[in-house]
């Protein structure tokens, strides 16, 4: 039985939307020993127009590397909430920046969290490691990789001279939402996603 996680990281150019997707996508493959692929996708500039990036990860070889119904959707916009929300699995997770992205009313079932990505980047001084903070978030909240592993694909994906900074928003995104993860558990909400495996 072959495992599979779809997700779709969506925001505007300049956000690095692309290398959170490969950070996902190289914590499973190279530091956690699954498999993984990634497609990406930009809109008609790159900076500053719509770009999105698709992660698969699979305990089995990947036949096919494209995401129509994502597991886990994580946006950085408004546009891409928009456009990609409609497109989420049942059951599924919305991850997003909660100070760009105003939420309509999910359908039941849909786990929500939200993330003052754009914030707490700032607050290390750079908010360029935005899209870091987020898979820190990421991370913590969905349960699916090791944050080891995905820790140690940050370290890897970035120059040596940004390693420091983008481990620190790694790490603050990470705790914000280990934060909330626990703090919804004691309300008795849901506060505990479970693996988004699907069966294919």
């Amino acid at each position: 039985m072959q495992l599979l996680t779809e997700i779709r990281v969506a925001g505007f150019g300049g956000q690095g939307v692309i290398l959170a997707a490969a950070v996902i996508g190289k914590a499973a493959a190279i530091y956690q020993g699954g498999y993984a692929t990634m497609t990406q996708a930009f809109g008609p500039e790159a900076r500053g127009g719509s770009s999105s990036a698709q992660v698969i990860l699979s305990t089995e070889p990947i036949l096919y590397p494209y995401v129509a119904h994502p597991d886990v959707l994580v946006v950085m916009s408004q546009e891409a909430y928009t456009r990609f929300a409609p497109q989420l699995k049942p059951g599924g997770i919305l991850i997003a920046e909660q100070e760009l992205v105003h939420i309509d009313k999910m359908p039941s079932g849909i786990r929500v969290y939200g993330v003052p990505a754009t914030r707490l980047a700032e607050e290390l001084g750079r908010k360029v490691v935005l899209n870091i903070v987020m898979v820190g978030f990421f991370g913590a909240v969905t349960n699916l990789l090791d944050p080891d592993a995905l820790r140690k694909a940050v370290a890897d994906s970035v120059p040596p001279a940004m390693q420091k900074l983008n481990l620190q928003a790694f790490d603050k995104g990470f705790e914000y939402g280990a934060t909330l993860v626990h703090t919804l558990a004691e309300k008795g909400e849901e506060g505990h996603p479970v693996s988004m495996e699907t069966e294919s």
